[in-house]
């Protein structure tokens, strides 16, 4: 279903690298690098105001592409500078009291906890962890019991940094619309490898991030807010592009989601965002997600086996995130050793999913991210070196 060789010929840095790194940064395809560069040099040559004015329509057109990657409207999009600024853009929109009670998950990302922890001493409102079932995912039942007249937010995260965890966030919406309770997905780690559909998920609001598993560049993000929840959300900073000054002592924002943008941004960049998102959707979502799970599923099966590695992942369906710790050796180490052999991986540090990672006992582990443009064999090349790194 996927034409792999089309796509690893769109991938130039594919011919050189095993590049198993996408929880981190994808390697964009050459379509995405050729709009951010024809735009930068449309600037150098008309200037930075002309260019936007003569690519208004590709620009505007950025907001029906992510919404048709989401199954949002156009109107329900704003695109931001990353992930973060997305995530917090609607988190401080929320306004919070003291009692009030904020549940989350315990593989929550590190940005988005301290968030919660800053709110909390400021307003006294206070932050909850659902506790994971059995298989580590967010038990949706212990949180069906947390649920009282105080809880006015609920706020995961989809696919956490490591782990290969997927959380169940369609049940969660669920609970969420069935109660009246705000819901912020992070779906950081999830677009561009699986599915995303704001109407089967139920939240309210969904954070994500272009760099990462959507192959976009760097300093993309985006924030989804549902129609209904806009109208009574008034972001934390504005600007006139925001809320334009309509008199001296009057304000007005912006009746879509883009009052949570300024007027200033990267063009070029917000550019290949669109052209990464076009670039997904033509491949097809369905075929990727089931790509990204086979060749993970190989990998985990494959590093399994080895002796002196445990797979560090939870979840009954683990996700494109494969975490594991070799006995005897650094996480770093294993990173660094990959690197001199062609295969780019990663590692996570316990901080990251403090509280996870405190539960687990875990130390650093490594992370490889395989995607839909990588093969078997580049699969089958990480296991062998890992193999010669393990006891024998």
């Amino acid at each position: 279903m996927i034409d792999i060789d089309q796509i690893r010929s769109d991938t130039p840095a594919a011919s050189r690298l095993a590049y198993l790194h996408n929880a981190g940064a994808a390697l964009m395809p050459t379509s995405v690098v050729e709009a951010m560069k024809q735009h930068i040099d449309l600037e150098s040559q008309i200037g930075g105001y002309a260019a936007a004015d003569r690519e208004a329509d590709r620009l505007d057109a950025v907001y029906g592409s992510v919404a048709r990657l989401l199954n949002a409207a156009p109107d329900e999009i704003a695109l931001v500078e990353n992930a973060t600024v997305a995530w917090q853009m609607a988190f401080y929109a929320l306004p919070f009291r003291q009692g009030d009670r904020i549940l989350t998950a315990e593989a929550e990302y590190a940005a988005n906890y301290v968030a919660f922890l800053q709110v909390a001493k400021r307003t006294g409102a206070t932050v909850e962890v659902v506790p994971s079932d059995a298989n580590g995912e967010l038990d949706i039942h212990a949180l069906e019991r947390m649920i009282d007249a105080r809880v006015k937010l609920i706020a995961i995260t989809w696919v956490p940094t490591n782990g290969g965890l997927v959380n169940p966030a369609a049940a969660v919406g669920k609970i969420a619309r069935a109660h009246g309770i705000p819901y912020l997905l992070d779906a950081c780690q999830a677009v561009g490898q699986m599915a995303v559909d704001v109407e089967a998920l139920g939240c309210d609001m969904l954070s994500a991030t272009g760099r990462k598993f959507l192959r976009g560049p760097r300093g993309t993000g985006f924030l989804y807010v549902r129609r209904a929840t806009l109208q009574r959300l008034e972001p934390p900073m504005i600007d006139h592009f925001a809320a334009p000054w309509v008199s001296r002592d009057e304000y007005r924002l912006r009746d879509d989601a883009r009052r949570f943008e300024t007027w200033e941004n990267n063009y070029a960049a917000r550019l290949g965002l669109g052209a990464a998102v076009d670039y997904a959707l033509e491949i097809g979502i369905a075929p990727i997600e089931q790509r990204c799970r086979m060749l993970a599923g190989r990998l985990r099966s494959g590093l399994a086996a080895l002796p002196g590695i445990t797979i560090r992942d939870l979840g009954r369906a683990p996700g494109a995130i494969v975490s594991f710790t070799l006995d005897g050796h650094e996480a770093d180490a294993v990173v660094a050793s990959a690197a001199a052999a062609g295969i780019t991986i990663g590692a996570s540090d316990p901080s990251s999913t403090r509280i996870d990672a405190e539960l687990r006992s875990l130390p650093h582990v490594v992370r490889a991210s395989p995607h839909y443009y990588n093969t078997e064999a580049e699969i089958d090349r990480l296991i062998a070196h890992v193999a010669n790194l393990t006891p024998r």
